[in-house]
């Protein structure tokens, strides 16, 4: 556990003079007196602390549906560290036999292949066509696949109903086509922004329901801030706001916050939702807009997939990859792409992440002077590769 700790409130005392109060609670937020009302764990007594900055960074809830006995015993929602002790401790003391995960989101299937390793029967519900919502349906099946041979019972296009309880724990979870036996339930149907705290407040949402900020991460009250899985952000190809729940994301957020909280200034540019993740023995990668996406802002676009290698072909372990690149019609400028594939595939996601940001064309992208040798790639990218299908689609030879 302390391997995934950054930093110790010790140190940041000590090196950067940051009093971190760890197992306290903000309870209300007085914007007109510029305080905050607060409680220490197991201290009945609570207090208020001035501020002249407040930076909002109260991340994310995992999405809990109005569905019965939700809270009961055995049902975990997972997003923090100590959510996923919670889930360690279950697991030693009851030593359940059958899990079943809801959702098939970045959290849902890494839980559901952690678990398949603990030699537990698990099942997977998903009430879409495929798992990972992130991409499109024909690059979320290869995902489903591999799932499936690694023995995870995949239920699409099914829908929570209710828990059955025996005692004070999960028995069985009721879909709306099935009733599967669970001694362990995983709840990965995503995330949503916490914001309550600053909506009592009356710190301004935005569409999307989290915190309104401007590039600045400034709220719309005076010397107030928001950051991280709370706040949204700008998307550079829908020109619309966001929320996007990555660690990336909180990052920069919270540079920015704090650079202009402290006097200087600083500017969030905006995003194109690059993710990468693994599943199985998959690399999962995207960035930009899905085909759905593009769809809601009324462009014309072309797709292409090709299928490769992640090295030489003949190279020892070549593994492996296809690359979807998605590209508006008339002018060719690349829109998104998705990549899966077998180690090594991952991380060329960043080259169509950084096409994306300067406005390449898939032309533009095709002729990028990409490296080459066998136990990297072949001789044509499998990005570039990927380019030059979408080129000929455009040109309408595809």
């Amino acid at each position: 556990m302390e391997r995934l700790i950054a930093r110790e409130p010790e140190e940041l005392w000590e090196k950067q003079g940051i009093a971190v109060k760890v197992l306290h609670e903000v309870k209300e937020v007085d914007l007109k007196q510029g305080r905050v009302h607060l409680q220490e764990q197991g201290n009945p007594k609570t207090w208020w602390e001035p501020f002249d900055h407040l930076m909002m960074a109260t991340g994310a809830l995992p999405l809990k549906p109005p569905v019965e006995n939700i809270e009961a015993r055995g049902i975990f929602g997972v997003g923090t560290l100590e959510s996923g002790l919670d889930v360690i401790s279950f697991v030693e003391e009851i030593q359940p036999k059958r899990a079943v995960v809801i959702g098939g989101g970045y959290i849902g299937l890494e839980m559901a292949e952690n678990l398949v390793l603990r030699k537990m029967d698990v099942s997977l519900i998903e009430r879409a066509p495929e798992v990972m919502g992130t991409l499109d349906p024909d690059m979320g099946r290869r995902v489903s696949e591999a799932l499936m041979d690694v023995g995870v019972k995949l239920y699409r296009e099914e829908s929570l109903e209710a828990f059955e309880l025996s005692a004070d724990r999960v028995k069985q979870v009721i879909t709306d086509k099935r009733t599967l036996p669970a001694d362990l339930v995983i709840l990965g149907m995503g995330v949503k922004p916490n914001t309550a705290l600053a909506e009592e407040a009356g710190i301004k949402l935005g569409v999307t329901g989290a915190v309104e900020v401007d590039h600045t991460m400034r709220t719309g009250t005076d010397n107030v801030w928001a950051g991280g899985d709370c706040a949204e952000s700008f998307h550079l190809l829908s020109r619309r706001p966001v929320t996007i729940a990555l660690g990336t994301v909180a990052n920069k957020h919270g540079r920015v916050a704090g650079t202009n909280i402290g006097g200087g200034y600083a500017a969030f540019p905006g995003l194109v939702g690059t993710a990468v993740s693994k599943i199985c023995s998959l690399e999962v990668a995207r960035t930009g807009l899905q085909e759905k996406e593009i769809q809601q802002t009324g462009r014309e676009y072309v797709s292409a997939v090709i299928e490769s290698k992640t090295r030489a072909g003949y190279y020892p372990g070549a593994g492996g990859i296809a690359v979807k690149v998605l590209a508006e019609k008339g002018t060719g400028r690349l829109l998104g792409g998705q990549i899966v594939g077998m180690e090594g595939a991952a991380k060329r996601i960043d080259i169509l992440a950084t096409a994306l940001h300067a406005g390449f064309t898939l032309e533009e992208v095709a002729d990028l002077d990409l490296s080459y040798a066998p136990p990297y790639s072949p001789v044509w990218d499998p990005v570039a590769l990927a380019a030059r299908v979408g080129m000929k689609k455009l040109r309408g030879d595809g």
